[in-house]
């Protein structure tokens, strides 16, 4: 899972540039690759509360972010959209959201009112259904290096354009 996960990010995240700051902290093994086999409420929400307290722990040089993979229960795109929302709640409540956000992954990753065969839910299809928690104050300070970050993933739109279906979907054939 971990070793699918690396793939992905080498190849689509930072090998096509769809994440211009990711680079770094993948180059200095600065990401915490966690797995869960927990499918209840009370074991889902245990590994998100420890994972968040490893990242507020860790220094923000060993451990920048984190990469949460799922290996059961949320193979559809719903449910784990619903675990999402949930962990953001989860967040605002512990009152985190000034230090920490969450960015979403799948392999059937749909963005709403975008035509299902369009290439830009490449942008945020996995291997594995996967939370990644970053930290507020690592995003700011790479967005600040960043002309128009708000156009990050029109760039990444056209990237995968250009490409194309066949090249896009041999690089991530889980989100076929």
């Amino acid at each position: 899972m971990v070793k699918d996960t690396r793939r992905w990010l080498d190849q689509m995240v930072v090998g096509l540039n769809l994440c211009p700051f990711s680079h770094s902290v993948i180059a200095r093994d600065q990401v915490h690759y966690s797995v869960c086999d927990a499918t209840t409420d009370e074991h889902l929400k245990q590994f998100f509360v420890d994972e968040l307290q490893r990242l507020l722990g860790a220094n923000e040089n060993d451990v920048a972010t984190s990469l949460l993979m799922f290996t059961q229960g949320l193979e559809e795109f719903d449910d784990y959209l619903a675990l999402l929302d949930w962990f953001q709640q989860l967040l605002e409540q512990a009152e985190l959201t000034e230090y920490l956000q969450l960015a979403s992954f799948h392999p059937q990753y749909q963005f709403e009112g975008v035509a299902a065969d369009d290439l830009s839910h490449f942008t945020n299809r996995s291997p594995y259904p996967t939370i990644h928690i970053l930290r507020q104050d690592q995003m700011t300070k790479a967005l600040a290096h960043i002309t128009n970050p708000e156009n990050i993933y029109l760039e990444n739109i056209e990237t995968l354009n250009k490409l194309g279906r066949r090249q896009v979907e041999a690089l991530c054939p889980w989100g076929i």
